[in-house]
């Protein structure tokens, strides 16, 4: 049985649930101290988490639940938390990936008509 991938938390898509892999300094600016809060807030390895959207633009903050509480965390604080997808959203990113890689043939096909139009 192949290891679980993990994803970091800002790069799930909005909705997606999954479960807290590891909390890792992903940046000189985060420390222990940061790690220690991220974990005293319940991201803990084995919670079950999900992430409600994102602020203007889709970057920050990240509105994420953890057990019964939302949470609005920071990009660089979000980075820091691997996570394990759940099978649905799992099964729904693999299914929008092949949505996104069947688009390209065609996409590709229109964006050299529009090149070659007088």
């Amino acid at each position: 049985m192949s290891p679980l991938a993990t994803l970091s938390l800002h790069q799930l898509a909005v909705g997606a649930r999954g479960t807290v892999a590891r909390v890792v300094s992903a940046s000189p600016e985060i420390d222990a101290v940061a790690l220690r809060r991220l974990g005293e807030l319940g991201f803990l390895p084995g919670e079950p988490l999900q992430l409600l959207r994102r602020g203007p633009g889709g970057r920050e903050p990240l509105a994420v639940v953890i057990g019964e509480t939302m949470f609005a965390l920071r990009l660089l604080e979000a980075q820091c938390i691997e996570v394990t997808l759940d099978g649905a959203s799992a099964a729904t990113r693999a299914a929008g990936q092949v949505a996104i890689d069947a688009a390209e043939p065609a996409r590709n096909a229109a964006t050299a008509e529009s090149v070659e139009a007088p």
